[in-house]
């Protein structure tokens, strides 16, 4: 999906079929399956839409079940589970083909004031500092022209050397990437957090692989998101540089756990991610 930023909005812009019941679609794609990304970013819109505006998501959970098609259409059913006082519950199931391909729950908050208080960012250098994608494309094809073609909308900028020997005393295995939409965007809060629910799937399985001298998109291994659960703690634009920081805490049995924190470029951390995903060497 090398398009524009209006056609990753319109990506989000789902068809409303009858109640609780929405259409989407998949764009252009080299890939075989859907990017679970969009899977994410779409269920979170139909979620969206059956809650008041005043109650903005704050978590979901959800379970990859089925490779997606691109050339099909994703049929997604809202349950309206719960809606109380103060948080509000969604399941939603992604469908092709009459068959579930990923469900999702979400849950949603009133806005109340409370306790704050947060980690401090790490240390990054400046995302204007460091090469974009289409740069490194260009010094290395095979490494790069994935992430190039498929994801143009969206600039990501890695700190120090991606996917290799980034290590830490506390983590055999820690990423770090600046990220944002590569165009100016409407100011609406859903659109935001579904965008970021779509760049929190981009690079987060990857890092599991960094102790094991294998890179992604290289034909060296099977990757492929198992579940993923996602935390917004604080407001944030999708279109301003998030700090990705993202560290694998273990992987075993042919499956990378991953972990990652993002926060604002003035420090905000905004929200938090976890992740297991299929890590399948290919011999």
């Amino acid at each position: 999906m090398r398009g524009s930023v209006a056609d990753l909005i319109a990506l989000l812009d789902l068809e409303s079929i009858e109640e609780d019941l929405f259409r989407g679609r998949s764009p252009e794609t080299a890939q075989q399956r859907v990017f679970g990304g969009q899977v994410a970013a779409q269920a979170l819109v139909a979620a969206g839409r059956t809650v008041a505006p005043e109650r903005p998501v704050h978590s979901l959970h959800a379970y990859f079940l089925r490779p997606g098609d691109p050339a099909v259409p994703l049929i997604y059913e809202v349950d309206r589970v719960r809606d109380g006082r103060s948080f509000t519950t969604r399941r939603v199931v992604a469908r092709q083909r009459n068959k579930p391909i990923f469900v999702m729950s979400g849950s949603f908050h009133v806005r109340e004031p409370g306790f704050d208080h947060q980690d401090p960012m790490p240390d990054a250098p400046d995302p204007l500092s460091l090469p974009s994608i289409a740069e490194r494309a260009a010094v290395d094809a095979q490494r790069w022209s994935t992430l190039r073609d498929e994801f143009g909308s969206i600039d990501v900028r890695f700190t120090g050397r991606p996917h290799e020997d980034q290590k830490e005393p506390a983590h055999v295995a820690t990423t770090r990437a600046w990220m944002k939409v590569v165009e100016p965007l409407p100011d609406e809060e859903l659109l935001h957090v579904c965008l970021l629910a779509y760049l929190s799937d981009l690079t987060l399985l990857s890092v599991s692989l960094v102790p094991h001298g294998v890179r992604p998109f290289t034909g060296a291994v099977m990757m492929a998101s198992l579940d993923h659960a996602l935390w917004f703690h604080r407001p944030f634009r999708a279109d301003e540089w998030l700090l990705y920081d993202q560290v694998s805490p273990s992987a075993t049995g042919a499956r990378g756990l991953a972990a990652g924190r993002i926060f604002s470029q003035s420090g905000a951390h905004v929200a938090t991610v976890m992740q297991e995903g299929l890590i399948r060497p290919i011999r």
